[in-house]
């Protein structure tokens, strides 16, 4: 029993986990959280949170929190928990006689802990199986763990045998190089596998209940990773693994088994014999098929479904080479399938239709695909029914029963089941899956067309599924198919007016929109059905119609041309009834329209539906007086930005284009709402966007309004201080560059000079406010300071600007954001590739059409800038990959370090030692750093530089684990009570 003085000093541990536990304020479980965390990677001297509290050891506290009898079960798991941390991570903090002992008191708790709680006894065997692992000098692991559990804590040696090779597998995270982690890997595994597999022998043997028992199974699905499939299948284990899918207890765990198995199998040609020897045995189980659907164990079906759809998608190249001997196999997936009377399981076939898919397309498994269009074609009737939506109970009119949840889930599902109808289409052959659809569209005007009113329409799920599969086929389609898409278009824009049917309906003709340019005479009634339903009451109507009306204006373009009148008038009365995403899209589509006029006509067509919206834009803007009012600017400003995107007339250089006319009228005004509406990010990023596409639209056109759309970017930057004008800046950067076509050399030094602008305006806000403030600013402009030094190297790193802009750079590594870190080291990167001969970054020719040389005096003044801010930035970039850098960050910060050590490497190395001696006393294990400089030095003189990346992910990736990233069972501890059984 735990005496009372160690009872005190574990009383704050206990109060902080009764904290995360309790029903108490926010603030007082976060105290708590921070508390139990610094604890976790504690050796001594940590404070509680509630106040200062001696010395806490949690080496000894853990061990005393497990032994004690009087401490709450949750306690004793964050104990278990904390210890495997300790374990992983600062095992280097004992002595080799303390770890000795460490093992031993490990194995004392198994002991004690035979029955239960499971979760802490799992916990207690990760804690061994690490020790294991890192104790190199212990060889005779199995003997040893055997002897000191016995006979009796039978669950306890099986969970330490499950869970040893996972943690072997893992063993990155435990500070072993990679030959010891090799070698430990092959003493603990590979040498003991034989002996491994006798034990699960003889414990099924040993009794009725063990040969059930799930934890045997998952032993032997855990150890598969190291015992040949063939082995198992040839040995009694067979036996046990068939017989646990008897026994409700143990199924779950024998499904797991067999599909292990068939992980295994997968390469056909080297486990030929395996196969041949598991088959027969797993078509032995098809009845449980009809069994667990007529009983309606869900649970159950699911597993046979699991076990029968991963054969399948393993031995996939199998079935396609011999389709006679595996046909039973794709006609149990298919009765799976069908009997999937929850719609619950059929997903867990998905991928084995797609796999078997790809191979039997293929030409030399022709035969195949013949042999299986039968299955594929009963697959589309069952997916097809599986379509469709749920009939309510009666009196209830949610088709979900207000499950929200449900209903979201179904939608995703039905979009992979139109995966699914696609596979089939490649397989049966499209004409005869469009068969299907007209059929059963046929099927039910035939039984319900004369009942059927706008108010009601029966049995609507039986229409709007085939409608829905339509859809899902349509990528499949050929737009020249011929033989039954008409007649199928002709029956669409008759069907009632349900509303998911009308729904679907109009979404099915938007995906065939390619067809319809090849089929004018199907235009006009699609089009008349489309814009009708522009009046429907549904919202989603309304959208749906939005949608396809983009895609009929997009794709027939042409045939729409004559009819720029109608569309103009047809735009103008519903704009305003319209969401801004359905705005956009039937902007797209006239906007397409327009895109195909004559020459002489496109000024006044992109005048007369951009005229209305600007308009509309002033009226907006006047009474802009909220939130909401700036939005509805912003939405507005977004069509004139589609209009720009789409209607590029193609002209000679030198002529005036009609786009690039427009665009000058509206410039200014455009300017007067930025400078109006400084503080409104939304309207500003649209204006922005629609200055860039004016930009990459019409490039050199837009040379004559170059002078005033700078000035306008600028003076916006001034006063916004928005990242958003940086973007535009770049657009201007990348078009008009030195050496780009037709762009004149006083135009290039023009549009490099306004990037120097624009650079002191950024360095002037930086200098008035801190990096945290500014996040987007700086992403935006050490993207466009990235540009600037591929477009403009020598101007670039010949400026005065390229030290300030280079001290910024260091400024905003200090931020933790992913995004504005991700763009200032690409600038770090680009700027240090022009310290070498050949930069990667710049493959531009200048304007007598050489490729660009990058010069000494360039190379030169980039090991200049590092000379003199390396240490610096060095010191920014390690310590960011070992405390506050993103995951997302780590491949630039490192390639950042290892360009370094490429061009400076002995400044760069003592830059590095520096930092390291920077560091927290104790957070560093012995030798660690001394390890990593020499393998530095190593690899330096070697002129291996590349492989230091490794090297410090490495470093950087432990000591974060170790260091500064959250230890395991917290969260677990705050989301919920633990349920124990033993």
């Amino acid at each position: 029993m735990a005496s009372k003085d160690s009872g005190q000093a574990f009383a704050p541990v206990l109060a902080a986990v009764a904290t995360m536990q309790g029903n108490v304020p926010r603030s007082e479980k976060t105290q708590a959280h921070e508390f139990l965390e610094k604890f976790q990677k504690s050796k001594k001297n940590l404070k509680t949170w509630a106040d200062t509290f001696g010395k806490i050891e949690a080496w000894t506290t853990t061990h005393a929190l497990l032994q004690s009898p009087d401490v709450p079960v949750e306690a004793k798991l964050f104990a278990a928990t904390t210890l495997k941390g300790k374990i992983v991570f600062d095992l280097d903090q004992l002595n080799p006689e303390s770890v000795l002992a460490l093992r031993d008191s490990v194995l004392g708790l198994l002991v004690a802990f035979a029955s239960g709680p499971r979760p802490i006894q799992t916990q207690l065997c990760v804690c061994l199986a690490s020790l294991a692992i890192q104790m190199t000098a212990w060889k005779d692991v199995l003997a040893v763990v055997g002897t000191a559990l016995g006979s009796t804590a039978g669950d306890c040696v099986l969970e330490f045998l499950k869970i040893l090779p996972e943690e072997v597998t893992e063993g990155r995270k435990i500070n072993l190089s990679e030959d010891e982690l090799l070698s430990r890997t092959k003493e603990l595994l590979e040498d003991n596998a034989e002996q491994v597999m006798q034990l699960m022998i003889q414990y099924a043997q040993s009794s009725p209940s063990a040969a059930t028992n799930p934890r045997l199974l998952d032993c032997i699905t855990s150890w598969l990773r190291e015992i040949p499939a063939s082995k198992v299948v040839e040995s009694p284990l067979m036996d046990v693994i068939l017989k646990a899918l008897d026994n409700d207890v143990s199924f779950d765990a024998g499904v797991d088994c067999m599909c292990t198995l068939y992980r295994d199998t997968k390469d056909v040609d080297e486990s030929l014999s395996i196969i041949q020897a598991l088959y027969p045995r797993l078509m032995a189980l098809r009845p449980k098929i009809a069994e667990t659907a007529e009983t309606e164990d869900l649970e159950a079906f699911k597993g046979i479904t699991r076990m029968f759809s991963e054969a399948g998608e393993a031995w996939a190249v199998l079935i396609a080479r011999l389709p006679g001997e595996f046909r039973g196999l794709v006609e149990a997936v298919l009765e799976c399938c069908a009997r999937d009377w929850e719609r619950d399981a059929v997903s867990l076939t998905f991928i084995f239709w797609y796999e078997l898919k790809q191979y039997i397309t293929l030409p030399q498994y022709g035969d195949s695909r013949l042999n299986f269009q039968d299955i594929f074609s009963q697959l589309v009737d069952i997916m097809v029914k599986h379509l469709e939506f749920p009939t309510p109970e009666e009196g209830e009119t949610d088709l979900f029963g207000g499950d929200r949840e449900q209903e979201e889930k179904f939608r995703q599902f039905r979009h992979s089941m139109g995966d699914v109808l696609k596979d089939c289409c490649a397989v049966v052959g499209v004409t005869d899956c469009l068969g299907k659809i007209y059929a059963l569209i046929q099927q039910w005007v035939g039984k319900y067309a004369a009942q059927a009113s706008n108010e009601h329409v029966p049995h609507w799920q039986e229409l709007e599924a085939p409608l829905f599969g339509l859809r899902a086929m349509g990528r499949m389609v050929d737009p020249e198919e011929s033989t039954v898409l008409g007649e199928l278009v002709n029956l669409i824009v008759q069907i009632p007016d349900q509303e998911k049917v009308r729904f679907q309906a109009i979404m099915a003709l938007a995906r065939y929109t390619e067809w319809t340019a090849l089929h004018p005479e199907t235009l006009e009634a699609q089009l008349n059905y489309v814009i009708s339903a522009f009046q429907h009451p549904s919202p989603e109507v309304i959208q749906a119609a939005a949608l396809a009306f983009k895609f009929l204006g997009t794709d027939c373009q042409k045939l729409l041309g004559g009819h720029i009148d109608h569309l103009h008038q047809f735009f103008l009365s519903v704009l305003d009834k319209l969401k801004p995403t359905s705005q956009e899209e039937i902007a797209e589509g006239v906007a397409a329209v327009v895109s195909v006029q004559p020459m002489e006509k496109i000024y006044d067509s992109f005048k007369m539906f951009c005229d209305p919206i600007m308009q509309r834009i002033m009226n907006l803007a006047n009474n802009a007086q909220d939130e909401e009012g700036q939005r509805a600017v912003a939405d507005h400003l977004q069509l004139i930005t589609i209009f720009v995107q789409v209607v590029i007339p193609i002209v000679a250089p030198g002529e005036e284009n009609p786009a690039v006319k427009y665009c000058g009228e509206i410039l200014p005004i455009m300017t007067t709402i930025v400078m109006n509406f400084t503080s409104s990010t939304p309207i500003l990023e649209r204006v922005c966007r629609c200055w860039r596409y004016m930009i990459i639209s019409y490039r050199t056109a837009m040379i004559p309004l170059l002078p005033t759309l700078a000035q306008s970017i600028a003076s916006g930057f001034e006063a916004s201080r928005e990242g958003c004008f940086l973007w535009a800046t770049d657009a201007v950067v990348r078009e008009f560059s030195d050496g780009a076509e037709y762009v004149d050399q006083a135009t290039s030094d023009a549009v490099f000079q306004f990037y120097e602008q624009q650079a002191l305006a950024f360095l002037r806000i930086l200098n008035d406010l801190p990096p945290e403030n500014l996040p987007d600013v700086i992403e935006d402009f050490f993207r466009l300071s990235s540009d600037a030094t591929r477009y403009y190297p020598k101007k670039c790193i010949s400026s005065s600007l390229a030290a300030p802009i280079f001290s910024a750079a260091l400024s905003a590594l200090t931020l933790q954001q992913v995004d504005p870190l991700i763009a200032t080291l690409h600038y770090y990167r680009d700027l240090f590739s022009f310290a070498f001969d050949k930069p990667l970054v710049s493959e531009f020719t200048s304007p007598e059409g050489k490729v660009y040389t990058n010069p000494p005096e360039i190379r030169d003044a980039v090991r200049a800038l590092l000379l003199s801010q390396g240490q610096l930035m060095a010191q920014r970039v390690l310590t960011g990959m070992m405390f506050t850098f993103p995951g997302d960050c780590f491949p630039d910060a490192s390639g950042v370090m290892m360009t370094l050590f490429e061009l400076l490497p002995h400044e760069t190395g003592s830059w590095l030692q520096n930092t390291l001696q920077m560091l927290p006393p104790g957070s560093i294990k012995p030798g660690e750093a001394e390890r990593l400089l020499k393998g530095i030095a190593d690899k330096v003189q070697s002129g291996e530089t590349r492989k230091i990346r490794v090297l410090l992910q490495d470093f950087t990736n432990s000591y974060r684990r170790r260091n500064v990233a959250p230890r395991d069972g917290l969260g677990r501890l705050e989301a919920t009570r633990f349920r124990f059984s033993g």
